[in-house]
């Protein structure tokens, strides 16, 4: 079983929906080191005939004997981002006086991808690169503290079309999509519920036989509620 199958009745210890008071059941309140999001922000981009340097193009396949080099010329067939977790390079965090707890933030995000291609003997092939974006955005940062705060970034990247340029560079049409958060690591005061209850592994199976074993062991008499009294007057109770 998993916390959510229909199989697991022990609701009470399980992650989920609260439905009736959020309250009851509440038995301590726990410590728990966390990374508090104090501030996040998102940018959604294309990135039209951008040019990318791949570092390293080898084929697409389990063997681990020499392969021949690819054959041009070379066909580009799809890229997506290799990573969720973007690189930040040059920081720069300006506090503004006029907006306090604000601060203009600067920075580079490389977003490394994997760009999938052919050569003309249809032989496939893969490369990896990076895509750097630069960002000056806005964002309530925290006062000074003993334990510092970071910036983080989330990233999502999908070409939509691309070519071959030679000496291993691609052109690329590419879909960007950067969260910038503000965190920090803490250690949060929070309500419980107690420790979940973890239930054992459900093994995958077709499950065929479910609806099956779900049926009554016996036929049910359908006259059983039906009474001589409710049935009307004049109306036989046969089944």
């Amino acid at each position: 079983m998993s916390f959510y199958s229909y199989k697991n009745c022990n609701q009470d210890s399980c992650p989920g929906t609260i439905s009736g008071d959020c309250t009851k059941g509440l038995r301590e309140k726990v410590c728990v080191q966390v990374k508090k999001v104090y501030d996040s922000c998102m940018q959604q981009e294309q990135l039209t005939k951008l040019k990318v340097k791949v570092t390293d193009m080898v084929p697409v396949c389990d063997c681990d004997c020499p392969q021949p080099p690819f054959t041009p010329p070379i066909a580009f067939e799809s890229c997506r981002s290799s990573s969720i977790n973007g690189t930040i390079r040059g920081l720069v965090i300006d506090r503004l006086c006029d907006r306090p707890h604000f601060a203009r933030v600067r920075a580079n995000v490389d977003i490394p991808i994997d760009i999938l291609f052919t050569d003309c003997n249809c032989r496939e092939g893969i490369g990896k690169a990076t895509i750097s974006v630069a960002k000056d955005v806005l964002l309530c940062i925290p006062d000074e503290s003993i334990v510092p705060f970071t910036i983080e970034s989330l990233v999502s990247a999908i070409c939509v079309s691309g070519c071959y340029c030679g000496d291993c560079t691609f052109e690329i049409t590419v879909c960007v999509t950067i969260i910038l958060k503000v965190l920090a690591e803490v250690e949060m005061l929070i309500p419980s519920y107690g420790l979940c209850s973890v239930p054992p592994c459900e093994e995958f199976a077709e499950s065929v036989c479910d609806e099956f074993f779900s049926l009554p062991i016996f036929p049910q008499n359908p006259c059983g509620a039906v009474s001589c009294s409710t049935a009307g007057c004049g109306t036989p109770c046969v089944c």
